[in-house]
């Protein structure tokens, strides 16, 4: 299937998920991440606010707040050439919509995507080798496009989250894509081998 169709056809599916099941299915995810390694290891760990159907990060945001971490949510710049920057974010932060649509903070104290320790990455399609189909933009891909020229230094750490509903057997990675190092749905966790 091409990734137009897969796109769409996942979109819908989480999307057709009941306001009870998708909290349910946040609130599961958030209990089995905020104890992954990767998460207790990092103290700046980017996140993103739920749109189009992903999963909530809220309820594991919340956890990640009282353990002492540093959020931050992704944002569009001007000077930024199609690539992500990163605006702390607290739960009483005013927020703005981008061009998108997104909401982004209004306060912005913005950090270069090399200075997280962790990324909590939203996807549209995944697979347990770490390739992920995202919305079709490629900020992530472009943003993080540096971790492929690392060698020993590989922070920041990329984290999907996801439904276990879009999972798929396998996703052919395309040359620029990035792929994830683990990827967290409400049943289980994907360590994979990047």
């Amino acid at each position: 299937m091409s990734s137009p169709r897969l796109r769409q056809r996942i979109r819908q599916q989480r999307r057709s998920l009941t306001r009870a099941e998708a909290d349910d299915c946040a609130e599961q995810l958030a209990h089995r991440t905020a104890r992954h390694t990767l998460v207790l290891q990092s103290r700046r760990i980017a996140t993103y606010l739920a749109a189009d159907g992903e999963i909530d990060p809220y309820p594991l945001m919340q956890s990640l707040w009282e353990s002492g971490k540093t959020l931050y949510l992704p944002v569009l710049v001007p000077f930024s050439n199609q690539k992500l920057w990163f605006a702390e974010f607290n739960p009483t932060d005013e927020l703005v919509f981008n061009r998108f649509g997104i909401p982004e903070p209004v306060r912005r104290r913005l950090i270069k995507p090399c200075a997280l320790d962790l990324v909590l990455t939203p996807l549209v399609a995944f697979d347990s080798s770490g390739h992920r189909i995202g919305m079709g933009g490629g900020y992530y891909d472009r943003s993080f496009a540096f971790l492929r020229r690392r060698r020993h230094w590989h922070k920041p750490r990329l984290f999907g989250l996801a439904y276990e509903l879009q999972k798929q057997t396998a996703i052919e990675p395309n040359d620029w894509d990035i792929p994830l190092d683990a990827i967290a749905t409400e049943a289980r966790v994907y360590q994979t081998r990047r």
